[in-house]
């Protein structure tokens, strides 16, 4: 049950680093927050999602689930390029299609795809996680045009290398690498993002189908 006078967001992938960020940040605001882990809700359930999303109201949808399995294409199996592809891309785009409709009878509402870097500059060994995550540029423009003229805004936000638990694989020696092709020498943070979000959210009501990307890479 929707608690009475407050504003809620879903945040898939809600329990990762920059999840807890953005749920963080909206309940400063005085959201309620629902925040989807593995545990919580399986994304690549069809019915599943449809029966939470039939029974849960939500003002803002956050889809920030995601996976990384870097290795080159001629070394990856097809089963981890649909498990990269699954979290990455389809989990995003079942859970939107489950919750656009409810917020169109409803008038209004929002969803916020997580993008990357790698969907327009993937770096070598990153071919099914940047595919994954350009297809939500496209998603993102096409949802937005289709439902416009009910209300609703979809986006999506490039956040940039995020030292969180999803990035703790990745070597010293490839941060450093990383690190310098950022102009300003440092990474973004999940706080910094988390901010954003809601910024794009309360103070961008008229903003829709653009792709934000927040590092300083150019």
């Amino acid at each position: 049950m929707k608690i009475a006078g407050l504003k809620r967001a879903i945040i898939t992938g809600g329990t990762g680093g920059l999840g807890n960020a953005i749920a963080g940040k909206f309940r400063e605001a005085g959201w309620e927050v629902v925040c989807l882990g593995s545990k919580d809700l399986d994304l690549s359930d069809s019915e599943a999602v449809t029966r939470f999303f039939a029974r849960t109201e939500c003002d803002l949808l956050v889809c920030a689930a995601g996976i990384i399995r870097d290795q080159p294409v001629s070394r990856m199996e097809e089963c981890e390029w649909d498990d990269v592809f699954q979290v990455n891309f389809s989990a995003s785009a079942r859970c939107a299609e489950a919750a656009m409709p409810g917020m169109a009878k409803r008038g209004g509402g929002h969803v916020v795809f997580i993008s990357s870097y790698a969907a327009v500059h993937p770096a070598v060994g990153q071919a099914a996680y940047a595919t994954a995550k350009a297809a939500l540029l496209g998603l993102t423009k096409g949802l937005a045009a289709e439902y416009g003229g009910k209300g609703l805004r979809v986006n999506a936000v490039l956040p940039g290398f995020l030292e969180t638990p999803m990035t703790e694989a990745v070597s010293p020696k490839r941060k450093k690498i990383v690190r310098k092709l950022h102009m300003l020498g440092e990474f973004n943070t999940v706080i910094a993002a988390a901010d954003f979000i809601w910024f794009l959210e309360e103070r961008m009501p008229h903003t829709s189908g653009q792709s934000f990307s927040l590092d300083s890479r150019l």
